[in-house]
């Protein structure tokens, strides 16, 4: 039984080394997003790194650091990164604040929504 529990316990450390030096074994799916170029984006786009930020929400020392690969965005802002590497205005539409009106909490007719 011992035996049986240590030579899984080695294969799977075995895996896990190979893995490391990027040699997935048999099996292994690995799935990765290519890192984009924030500053080529924000470049094209012809926005100061400042104005990047403001305009998609993000924190202009992310910014900073991920143009000069301090850092490598993850999660949600590789997603957002993404997207906006290959469709930039229909993120900036999603971010405008909205113009709808909406109704009165009071119950009467619907009012016009302050931008701000």
């Amino acid at each position: 039984m011992a035996k049986d529990a240590f030579d899984t316990i080695m294969a799977g450390l075995t895996d896990a080394a190979a893995h490391a030096k990027g040699k997935p074994r048999k099996g292994t799916v690995v799935h990765a997003i290519e890192i984009p170029d924030v500053k080529a984006i924000r470049t094209r786009l012809k926005l100061s790194q400042n104005a990047f930020a403001r305009k998609f929400k993000l924190p202009l020392a992310s910014v900073r650091n991920w143009e000069q690969r301090r850092r490598r965005p993850e999660g949600p802002a590789l997603v957002l990164l993404k997207v906006i590497e290959r469709s930039p205005r229909t993120v900036m539409a999603a971010l405008e604040p909205s113009k709808a009106k909406r109704p009165d909490r009071r119950g009467g007719r619907p009012r016009k929504v302050a931008n701000g």
